[in-house]
Parts: structure tokens; sequence; C-alpha cells
């Protein structure tokens, strides 16, 4: 095919000649343009939301899983990126568009989640351009100095998963996906699972956990938790239901909120479409202990959405036995009987394994993998209509 080019204006902003950096790293962004690569059909995107320690690097290991080979790091590049590629997907860490570091934030009294240290129009412009089958030259956003490194250079991929704090925040940015996904944490389990890591793990004390969270809950309120509207689907992990007062977040009550409607998707039920089913699957084909199991499946309104809602109670004891469940489910675009629970096997060292919030981000990769699929063979039909045709049925 014939190489193009796209002007600099497409792939950096037209308002700055190069990005902002703090002076201990003295390497200037400059401009480069990349042309466009050869590919079958477009690049498509997929946009994943949710606050910082909320499991979005446990779903994309998920998720790119279920397109064969494991995300790596951007190979002979910067050691600190932020990228994670596979054979078909490339994944890009929205914190790479902050446009104030990690020194600049605490001079303006501002934290990551504020629109102002973030470039939302170099994230549109890059994303865009990526669609489109451009390459372009990235920030990179690095967490070990808290500086803006030197850009990398990212090919077009297959799949381009962006994710992070702000995927859903930009219209124009939301316009360009194909897919969009918001983990919502509730406080109760956010709280919980803050405490088991920094206390157990870090050392750190009750008091300064309470006042990191309290830091960032009127930007989190303001600017990411409203993002999760605009989703397609929803993962809501909340405390059980099963255990009067349970605390301490070790079992969890989640509900996958999928919208009616959305292109190439159809929301996952159970048993009968439409019905509003309650089930407790605990005897002699799923082992429970207490508290056992309960799910949940019925319509609802989300946002003034009409919306799809299936809920797991409790966890597995035995990962295997998920067969069971799995065969009352329907609409989970597997490609043979038993890939949902051959899947969360292979990955039972990862968190969430026994409970819901494994089985949902497992049953959305598998959709997001049909609804890829559904968009290739919508662009390889476009392309073999003759070309008179398309001519011919062109709304202006």
């Amino acid at each position: 095919m014939a190489i193009s080019k796209l002007s600099s204006s497409h792939l950096w902003p037209t308002n700055q000649e190069s990005f902002p950096y703090h002076p201990i790293n003295r390497r200037k962004f400059t401009r480069k343009v990349m042309p466009i690569s050869a590919v079958d059909s477009r690049t498509v995107v997929i946009g994943l939301a949710a606050d910082s320690g909320c499991g979005k690097s446990t779903f994309m290991r998920r998720l790119t899983s279920v397109f064969g080979g494991a995300a790596k790091p951007h190979k002979g590049g910067n050691p600190d990126s932020n990228t994670m590629i596979s054979d078909m997907t490339t994944v890009i860490c929205l914190d790479d568009y902050h446009s104030l570091d990690r020194y600049e934030r605490k001079k303006n009294g501002v934290t990551a989640l504020h629109p102002t240290a973030n470039n939302f129009d170099l994230m549109y412009q890059q994303v865009k351009a990526l669609r489109e089958g451009i390459a372009v030259e990235k920030p990179i956003y690095n967490h070990v100095t808290g500086l803006l490194d030197a850009p990398e250079l990212i090919k077009p991929p297959k799949i381009l998963i962006i994710e992070g704090l702000h995927p859903l925040f930009d219209p124009r940015v939301r316009e360009l996906l194909d897919f969009s996904i918001y983990l919502d944490i509730s406080d109760d389990v956010k709280f919980a699972w803050k405490i088991q890591r920094d206390m157990a793990e870090r050392g750190h004390s009750l008091e300064s956990i309470k006042a990191s969270i309290a830091a960032r809950k009127t930007d989190f309120d303001a600017h990411v938790e409203p993002q999760k509207e605009f989703a397609d689907a929803v993962i809501q992990v909340l405390p059980t239901q099963l255990i009067p007062e349970e605390k301490e977040g070790k079992i969890l009550r989640v509900r996958m909120v999928m919208k009616e409607g959305v292109t190439y998707f159809d929301p996952v039920y159970l048993f009968d479409e439409g019905s509003t089913i309650s089930w407790v699957p605990c005897g002699r084909k799923l082992t429970c202990s207490y508290p056992g199991i309960k799910l949940f499946y019925g319509p609802d309104t989300y946002y003034s959405s009409e919306v799809s809602v299936i809920e797991m109670d409790g966890q597995f004891d035995k990962l295997e036995e998920l067969i069971y469940v799995e065969s009352h489910l329907n609409n989970i675009s597997t490609n043979f009987y038993g890939e949902i629970t051959e899947q969360m096997l292979r990955h039972a060292d990862f968190p969430g394994s026994n409970n819901g919030t494994g089985l949902f981000q497992t049953i959305l990769g598998l959709k997001i993998r049909h609804l890829f699929h559904q968009i290739q063979q919508e662009d390889k039909e476009e392309q073999q209509e003759p070309l008179h045709h398309r001519h011919a049925t062109k709304v202006f």
C-alpha cells in the first residue's frame, strides 16, 4: 500500500513545541511524524477506567491472555515504560499523558486525577492516529522518578487498550472507543484493600492511609467516578450481603452492569433472557463452604440507560467446578464449552480468581474478542465491496 504521511499537528498539540520537562530531566520531547503502517483493518480501541489500585493491571492480563500471548514491556525501550505489548494488543497507561510531573503537581497543589494535570489534546490526537493506523511517539510518565521521560514509538496494533483514570473523560476520546469498561470499587472495599496492602505489606499507619484516601477523594468524585455513566460495561465490587457486617473485603459481591444496544455486544444472561432470577447453585454439583454462593440476573436502569445486570456474591471453593455455573450462562461468546473455566484455571493465581471479579473480567475479555472479530469481518466486507457500489450508497 502507498505510504501516507500526516502533518505533525495531528500527532502533537499545536499550542506547544515540546512537553514540559523537569530540570533534572533535560531531554526535550521533539515532534516527529510517523507514516501509516500497513494493517489488514483499522485498530480496535478499548477503554478501561478505574481509580489506582482497583485491579486494572489484573484485568489487562486476563484480557490480553484471551487473544493469546502474554503482554510484555516495550522491547528495547525505556525500562520504566508503562506500555505492555503482546502479539495482538498494545496497552497504553494514560498516566503517560500527565502534563505535570510529580513535583509540578505538588507545587501547584493538584492531584493526578485533576484535568489540569493531564494533556487531553495529545491523548485524543494520538489515540485517533493509532486507530487510523498511524504510528506515534507517545510520552512516558516515569512512576519511579515522577518525571516525564523522552517519548517512545508506538505502532498501531490490532487492538489498542487505553487504561487509566480518564479514558472516558474527554468526549472526543469516547467517540474513538469501540467498547468501554469502568471498574467501580465501593469505598468500603477500596478501604479494606488498601488497609490490607499498605499496612500489611508496606508498614503504613492507619492514619496515613486515611489521609491518602481523603486527599484524592474530592478529585476522584469530581473527575473519575462520573465516567462510569458512559461505560458500556461496569464491574461493581461491593461488600458481601451473605455475611452481616463483613468489613474485611475477603468475601465480595460483584455485579456486571451491561448496557443494552451496544454494537456487537449482547449482554450475558442467566437461564432466561429478560427474566429476574436469583439462584443458589450450591449442592451436589458445586462445593460451597460458608457463606456459600448466590447469583442474580435481571434488567435494570443505570444512569437512564437500559441495562442487564448479573451478580455473584461469594466465592468458589473448587475452581474447576465453575463449569457448572458457566453451563447456565448465555451470550458468553466462548469458542468451546468450558472456555471460561479453562481461562480461570489458567490464571488461578491472579487476584479475584475465586470470585466474581475474575469471572466477569474473563467473560468481558471473551466478549471483547467477539466484538473484535465482528469489526474485522465488517472491515473485510467493506474492503470487498465494489467501489462503484460504495459511491452509490454513500450519503452526503
